[in-house]
């Protein structure tokens, strides 16, 4: 990759390489195309120089994790042909603010939250955003309530559900905590057979994502470096 491509942010070229041949590794080993995955790039606390350099590679979907900071970056980029995926937890008093500019939402977790979104002008997708720990305060809605959250939303005129999103818990080993995820996904396609897609994993865990069949991919410092500290 050239240096003028990174627009002064050496490297990042290179390493969005890098992940997506490791991607495409992890795919042949799993037996699955690379053209079944979707890669968001998360760029939490970076500048919008950065999603402007990685536009100009080619990245087409990206994910913010605070609606304010999101906010600013789509009114600051809105000539660019993006992708906005919201993929941190989302106050139901941020939900419609969000919902305009995001083309889909990961975070869905709870009824309220769907009921803030549900008459938007247009189409959004959502992932329902499930908690793999026994620890409440965590994201995501427990398993137990998964059939009934999956229900409200298809009754929603805009929400479209495409699936399943999850962060696995780092006092685990990844492929149980996906295969879990996995077994979810299969109940929520019991409710709404066209939910097939599964976003899931990181930077530290997206091949054994991609293994327990992640159709979407959400990685940020293996592709934009070291965060910045927050402002």
């Amino acid at each position: 990759m050239s240096e003028a491509s990174d627009r002064g942010f050496p490297g990042l070229g290179d390493r969005l390489h890098q992940v997506q041949s490791g991607i495409a590794d992890a795919c042949r080993d799993a037996g699955r195309s690379s053209d079944e995955i979707d890669l968001i790039v998360v760029t939490k606390f970076h500048p919008v120089e950065l999603v402007a350099a990685l536009a100009d590679l080619g990245v087409r979907d990206v994910g913010e994790n605070r609606h304010q900071e999101a906010q600013a970056k789509v009114e600051q980029l809105g000539e660019l042909d993006l992708r906005w995926h919201f993929v941190g937890q989302l106050q139901t008093k941020k939900a419609r603010q969000a919902a305009r500019y995001a083309h889909a939402i990961h975070s869905i977790d709870r009824e309220r939250l769907v009921d803030a979104i549900a008459d938007m002008e247009r189409e959004i997708e959502v992932f329902i955003q499930v908690n793999l720990t026994e620890d409440p305060a965590r994201g995501g809605a427990a398993p137990a309530e998964l059939e009934r959250l999956a229900e409200h939303v298809l009754r929603a005129p805009a929400l479209h559900l495409r699936g399943v999103m999850a962060v696995a818990p780092l006092e685990e080993p990844a492929p149980a905590a996906f295969e879990r995820l996995a077994g979810y996904s299969e109940r929520v396609r019991a409710v709404a057979p066209g939910a097939t897609a599964i976003s899931a994993g990181m930077t530290h865990d997206y091949r054994e994502a991609i293994a327990a069949g992640a159709t979407h991919l959400r990685i940020g410092s293996a592709i934009t470096g070291k965060r910045p500290e927050p402002r």
